[in-house]
């Protein structure tokens, strides 16, 4: 038991040596708990079904599209919801368990937003404004439990709404551009506001004729659902998926497969990343920590202590730090992973519905995830004190070993080598895959770093030493310390430029992105105006805005998404689908045509120089490619320009993309010519320098994930900084002694400590941007074609929050410890 009696002592009577150890292991644990509770939330997350409570077997399409014809290669969920034929209907029907099954159709149309305000009698028509109605088919209401309050079920050419006066008469426009004086027959009392039409009508007004959203099935008396769900999936086999229980809750809401995507991505590409960052960090204070004891260690083998005996005290250390510093980082883990999940719903990333998944896997996996942490850095850490002879160990513990490991300096090039082949593989990936792989570049580059530590300080400390040694005492005796004690300055060093490096390639990853964007912008729009209305513009918006005074050209456009195969996965592209004519649209936006000619007839697209490069397509070619709700296409390609980030990555005729939104309405009207007065019937109008194209939640997500990723990473390794530089200082209390007792004043001691702090954050932050340059360029060059954008102001703030940690980390432990009964201990 004597070890673990040392283990309880040296606890008891040196708790600064292990304070720096608790914190860091702590925050590791922190982390871990975070991410590793967003993963399990992404895996288990479910939106209980709503729409279709009463409808226990619902057919719907698959929301996934896939790569390859053989749908065995990556896949990625559609942009717009993917639908089903109509004449499944009637098969799903004939399955002997169905006594009925109904078709499901949804859509949303433009009508008066003060209907449940008018009386709308026979022989008016409500001007009001139009606004955003939903529409659903009447026979919807078998499965739904609508009920009419008064009037009967819509007949062709009519309609049964949540609020009006039946047998009055009311305008609707539907997305396949039908503009119609519907009669009222009924009305059904719902929140909002809700149309139904007759089921002939909502599948040819729906703007996807021929198709419905899905299939609700209602079993005979005495069929289960099981049973009911088996002979459906016979029925229909691979043309549907067959939902039951909580899984219908998926289908009433698409987002929640993007919401899994997303958490899923959070805590296991991030987490991954972060959890090796802060399990990595902690290593170091602990290896720093048993480091800073070589002289006891030396002490205990002289007097006859065996290896063993010295390895079970440093685990018995580990025993009693690891077990509680995991708990109490477990607590704020949970606490950042509520708010961190908080924010996602609030940006409508992560459906209301879904509740965030807490289980006693993440806080049991981040506990052990320390305690291991904390023996292996420990023992290796320990390994030579050790293995030493009694005879040497007092001799090597007084002088730092000046020999590069023959382990770790071919690892740390190998590290080198792993980052430059990745940040040039990396230079093809877009969005969060960017993100995600920049930290794996980062990470590899920081091991280099750590591996490669006391080579690397000792040559940074000759190298930015030789201007401290002219500038007076302190200054020298820094620089001499700095390259004397070259693993304690890698120590210090590597926090600080992991907290650099993190910070500033998730941060100017987006600012970068988001410069091309702007530029992009300021020079492809050239319309006077743009106009935008709830749900979309009108059908007619085009020949009326031509018909406005001064206007000399209009187009609207339908914005979307599509999915293209780049570099063997599926990449979401903007794409805008154009009514109007090629020489009204390069009136309106310059699109910097690179190669070929733009037109705008079926069949064809034009392409975004960098994604047709990175797709492999030139002018001539086909660009196969998956359509909003996941049908495939293979457009010719006709021209590639060169401001797709700005405007949008594919052109194409808006006919080829209508049928495959769940709103056909057009997004925006863009004009040249005219007054804002004139075009305000049709909506709201911005003019040019008013005008930022809206950001899609892809992006948007992006932006606010990597700050986020950033703060977390760069405030962990900031935090493990500061500490390292406390622990550090407090170690050299002997030290400091022995200068004041030669004469040295408290002031020259703390000048010499402030240039050892300044020497090793200016390192810090020189390493750490070389880093993130060495990320940066070439995955900008690859993604935009152009270098990184750094904002000066936000650049100096990281450097200048360095530098402030750094030298608070060393002036308070250090005034501390120059008192003089500190230094009588």
């Amino acid at each position: 038991m004597y070890p673990n009696g040392l283990a309880r002592a040296a606890l008891r009577f040196k708790p600064s040596t292990f304070t720096g150890t608790f914190i860091a292991l702590a925050l590791a644990a922190l982390i871990v708990t975070a991410c590793g509770i967003l993963l399990e939330t992404g895996v288990r997350a479910e939106v209980p079904p709503h729409r279709y409570a009463h409808a226990p077997v619902v057919a719907a399409a698959d929301q996934r599209a896939r790569l390859g014809h053989n749908d065995d290669g990556d896949d990625e969920p559609v942009p717009d919801r993917a639908r089903l034929s109509g004449s499944l209907v009637t098969e799903a029907a004939s399955v002997p368990g169905a006594r009925t099954a109904v078709a499901d159709i949804t859509f949303p149309i433009r009508g008066p937003h003060d209907i449940a305000r008018t009386t709308l009698t026979s022989t008016s028509t409500s001007t009001s404004t139009p606004t955003s109605w939903t529409a659903h088919n009447w026979s919807s209401t078998a499965f739904t439990g609508e009920r009419l309050t008064t009037g009967r079920a819509p007949a062709p050419g009519e309609v049964v709404l949540s609020a009006g006066t039946v047998g009055g008469r009311v305008t609707l426009t539907t997305p396949d551009g039908t503009r119609t004086a519907y009669r009222v027959s009924g009305i059904a009392r719902t929140p909002g506001a809700t149309a139904w039409f007759a089921d002939s009508d909502a599948l040819r007004h729906s703007g996807h004729p021929g198709r419905v959203d899905a299939i609700a099935v209602l079993p005979r008396a005495g069929v289960t659902p099981d049973t009911l769900r088996s002979q459906v999936a016979h029925a229909l086999g691979h043309r549907a998926l067959i939902h039951t229980g909580d899984d219908r809750g998926a289908v009433e809401d698409p987002s929640l497969a993007l919401a899994r995507e997303l958490l899923t991505g959070l805590g296991g590409s991030f987490g991954g990343i972060a959890a090796l960052v802060a399990v990595f960090t902690a290593a170091g204070t602990v290896a720093l920590g048993v480091g800073q004891r070589a002289r006891e260690f030396a002490l205990l083998r002289a007097i006859g202590t065996t290896p063993r005996q010295i390895r079970r005290t440093i685990a018995t250390e580990a025993l009693l730090v690891a077990p509680l510093a995991g708990a109490a980082g477990c607590l704020p883990g949970l606490a950042l992973a509520h708010w961190w999940f908080g924010q996602l719903q609030d940006k409508g990333a992560v459906p209301d519905a879904v509740h965030l998944s807490v289980s006693w896997i993440p806080p049991v996996t981040a506990v052990g995830a320390v305690l291991l942490t904390a023996l292996g850095a420990g023992y290796l850490a320990a390994r030579r004190s050790s293995r030493i002879k009694p005879g040497q160990a007092l001799g090597e513990a007084s002088v730092e070993p000046l020999r590069v490991g023959w382990i770790r300096t071919p690892l740390g090039l190998a590290a080198v080598a792993g980052g430059c082949v990745c940040a040039g593989l990396a230079s093809t990936l877009k969005g969060e895959d960017a993100a995600n792989a920049a930290l794996g570049i980062v990470f590899l580059f920081m091991l280099a770093v750590a591996l490669l530590g006391p080579l690397v300080a000792r040559v940074c400390a000759a190298l930015f030493g030789l201007p401290l040694r002219g500038a007076g005492a302190p200054a020298a005796l820094a620089a001499a310390n700095s390259r004397t004690h070259a693993r304690r300055l890698a120590s210090a060093i590597t926090p600080i430029v992991l907290a650099m490096a993190f910070a500033s390639v998730l941060v100017f990853l987006q600012t970068s992105e988001d410069k091309v964007t702007a530029d992009q912008q300021r020079a492809g729009v050239t319309a006077d105006h743009i106009v935008t209305a709830e749900p979309g513009l009108a059908p007619d918006a085009v020949p009326r805005a031509r018909r406005a005074p001064g206007v000399t050209a209009a187009v609207a456009l339908l914005r979307t998404s599509v999915l293209v195969p780049v570099a063997g996965s599926l990449e979401s592209a903007s794409a805008q689908g154009v009514t109007g004519s090629t020489r009204d649209l390069a009136a309106v936006q310059d699109l910097d045509v690179r190669a070929g000619r733009l037109t705008l007839r079926p069949g064809e697209i034009a392409v975004d120089a960098s994604l047709a490069r990175d797709a492999h397509v030139r002018v001539g070619r086909r660009l196969h490619l998956y359509l909003p709700d996941g049908t495939r296409a293979a457009p010719v390609v006709v021209a590639t320009y060169g401001r797709g980030l700005g405007l949008s990555q594919l052109t194409m005729d808006r006919g080829a993309l209508a049928a495959h939104v769940t709103s056909a309405f057009d997004t925006e009207l863009w004009t040249k010519g005219g007054t804002a007065g004139a075009l305000a019937p049709l909506g709201t109008v911005l003019d040019r320098s008013g005008y930022s194209a809206a950001q899609s939640l892809d992006r948007e997500l992006n932006a606010w994930a990597n700050s986020v990723m950033a703060a977390v990473l760069g405030g962990f390794a900031a935090v493990a900084a500061g500490n390292t530089l406390v622990m550090t200082v407090l170690d050299r209390r002997r030290e400091l002694g022995t200068l004041r007792l030669i004469g040295s004043t408290r002031r020259q001691i703390l000048r010499m400590l402030h240039w050892e702090a300044l020497l090793v954050t200016v390192v810090g932050i020189v390493l750490g941007t070389a880093i993130a340059l060495a990320t940066l360029v070439p995955m900008m060059k690859g993604l935009t074609g152009r270098g990184p954008y750094i904002p000066p102001h936000v650049y100096g703030a990281f450097a200048g929050g360095i530098l402030v940690l750094g030298l608070a980390a060393v002036t308070l432990p250090a005034r501390a410890a120059l008192r003089r009964k500190t230094l009588e201990r």
